[in-house]
This record gives C-alpha cells, sequence and structure tokens, in this order.
C-alpha cells in the first residue's frame, strides 16, 4: 500500500462523523437564518448564482465566515488541551465578534442547538462547559465554538472539521439564495461547486491560525446584518 494510499484511507476514517455533524440536515436550524444575505437581496444586490457565489466567497475568504474558522480552530485547541478557561475565553471573544442583535442570536441559537444534538459524540467526562468557566453543559456556546469544543473531544481532524464547518456555512447561505433570490437549484449546484476551491484554501489556512489571524473586510454583509432588523417584510430571523 502506498504512502497516498495509507493516508486517504485516514482521512475516510472520521468522514461519516463530519458528513452527520455539518449535514444540512442536522437538527440545528440553520434554514431559520440568513446571515444578513436576506437583507442584501432584498436591496438588489445579490440577484444571480454569481453575486451569490461571490458573495459567500469573500464571507470564507476574510469575513464571518473565516473569523469563525478561526474561532473554531482555538476552540479545537483549547478544548484538546483539557483548558476550560481559554474555551470560555473563546467563546466570550466570539460573541464580542457578532457584529449584530442578529448575528449574535444566530450564533447563540446554532450553537445551543449543535451542542444539544451532538451529544451522542461528546465523551461524557468533557461535556461540562460554559461561557465564563461555569460548569454547565446546558449553557448557550457560540456556534463555532460548540463545533471545536465537540471535534476536538470526539477525536476528530481539525483540518477536516474546518472543511466541514465551512461547507455547511456555504450551503446553508446557497440553500437561503435558493429561496430569496431565488435560484434555480441547478445553478445552486454549480455555485457550491464554484467555492470548492475556496472552502478547501479557508480551511487549510485555518487550521494554521491563531486568534491574531481574525479579522474580517465585509464589511457589506456585516451592514447588511444590521439592517436586516429593520426590514419590513422577513422570511428569516437574521
Amino acid at each position: 500500500m502506498t504512502k497516498q494510499e495509507t493516508a486517504g484511507d485516514a482521512a475516510t476514517v472520521h468522514l461519516p462523523q463530519l458528513l452527520t455533524l455539518f449535514s444540512p440536515a442536522f437538527p440545528i436550524g440553520g434554514f431559520a437564518w440568513s446571515h444578513g444575505l436576506e437583507t442584501a437581496v432584498a436591496e438588489g444586490l445579490l440577484n444571480d448564482a454569481d453575486s451569490v457565489a461571490d458573495w459567500i466567497a469573500v464571507l470564507l475568504d476574510r469575513g464571518s465566515g473565516w473569523n469563525d474558522c478561526v474561532l473554531l480552530t482555538e476552540a479545537w485547541r483549547s478544548a484538546k488541551d483539557g483548558d476550560p478557561d481559554r474555551l470560555a475565553a473563546v467563546a466570550e471573544l466570539a460573541l464580542a465578534l457578532a457584529g449584530s442583535a442578529g448575528r449574535r442570536a444566530e450564533t447563540l441559537a446554532l450553537g445551543t442547538a449543535f451542542a444539544e444534538a451532538s451529544r451522542p459524540w461528546l465523551d461524557a467526562s468533557r461535556q461540562g462547559w460554559a461561557v465564563g468557566g461555569r460548569q454547565d453543559d446546558s449553557a448557550a456556546a457560540p456556534y463555532p465554538v460548540a463545533a471545536g469544543h465537540l471535534a476536538a473531544s470526539a477525536g476528530l481532524p481539525l483540518a477536516d472539521t474546518l472543511l466541514g464547518y465551512s461547507h455547511g456555512f456555504a450551503a446553508s447561505l446557497v440553500s437561503a439564495a435558493v429561496r430569496l433570490v431565488p435560484l434555480a437549484q441547478s445553478d445552486a449546484v454549480r455555485v457550491l461547486r464554484r467555492l470548492e476551491p475556496v472552502l478547501q484554501a479557508t480551511a487549510e489556512r485555518a487550521a494554521r491560525s491563531t486568534l491574531d489571524d481574525l479579522g474580517s473586510a465585509a464589511l457589506g454583509s456585516d451592514i447588511a446584518a444590521l439592517r436586516h432588523e429593520t426590514l419590513r417584510t422577513r422570511l428569516f430571523r437574521s
């Protein structure tokens, strides 16, 4: 057996878990949130597959999607090291970086639902933690922090977890665009295909990141998330 074949076999060991955890069918309620994309569609910024793909690519490369991956990495390392104070600190930082009430509600709702749904994957002895270091396994956690904590506790590799998380992030936004723009299903598939190199690059870069790499240059998306709170007609919660 070649080294390449051995590496491939090792990489697939955790694939069933990752496919389940970051599947659109995983019960975290992602369908209810648009991450500000609803505002962008309502204001005419997004009106076809190309504009949607560009929007999501920016988020992954230098926006909230990128920050989520950096936060997930820090949470994974904190949990791997068994450092609850460090884990609590990154949870607080993740909340502080939520630039609007909608985004704060989104990351908490998704994180809380993810932590609950992923309990079968957690070692019971490592479930108890919360923001501020309070030992309470039912406490809310931002989504990327909950995902990083679970991945480390379940022995899932960081790079593969980041790829699964970022793909789920993109797929959720594409699903919202299908309903809002609207996009045909064939267009949605083309958007996801176009994003594959971005997803791979983001995961690889985030796996080497530290908190010093946090930073967003996607102001249009941040403003759209803020403006969503005053939209007269809304299908989504953010």
